[in-house]
């Protein structure tokens, strides 16, 4: 099994967002590295927290994993069409515990919405 999210795979597997994000390639970076001057809108993803599932007998079967994640376009209406699917892809398998909000970047000017998804992964 992986150390990290799965969120990638969970994301590309799903037509209705790849139709808003792409398929060559999917516009899903982790670690806010998304390529100079990329087509919008995309999806930037960040580990910020988490923590094994300790246990007094055994070793941690179960990793938890708190991600933030960015959208960016150049509206709202698109940066909100993509947090819809994404959540629709994303929602049967983590658990979405905040939403952030919008802002639009100061330098770029494209819209931004954020949200932080808490994801169970096996080991």
């Amino acid at each position: 099994m992986s150390m990290y999210p799965p969120i990638f795979e969970t994301a590309s597997a799903s037509a209705a967002l790849k139709a808003l994000i792409g398929t060559s390639p999917v516009r899903l970076w982790p670690f806010a590295q998304a390529p100079e001057n990329s087509t919008l809108p995309y999806v930037v993803w960040q580990t910020i927290g988490g923590r094994p599932e300790n246990y007094i007998n055994n070793a941690p079967d179960i990793d938890q994993y708190s991600l933030q994640i960015d959208i960016y376009g150049t509206g709202a209406s698109s940066v909100r069409a993509v947090a819809e699917k994404l959540r629709d892809a994303i929602q049967g398998v983590a658990n979405i515990v905040s939403w952030r909000g919008e802002s639009i970047d100061s330098e770029t000017k494209n819209y931004r919405f954020t949200f932080d998804v808490d994801w169970f992964v096996k080991r």
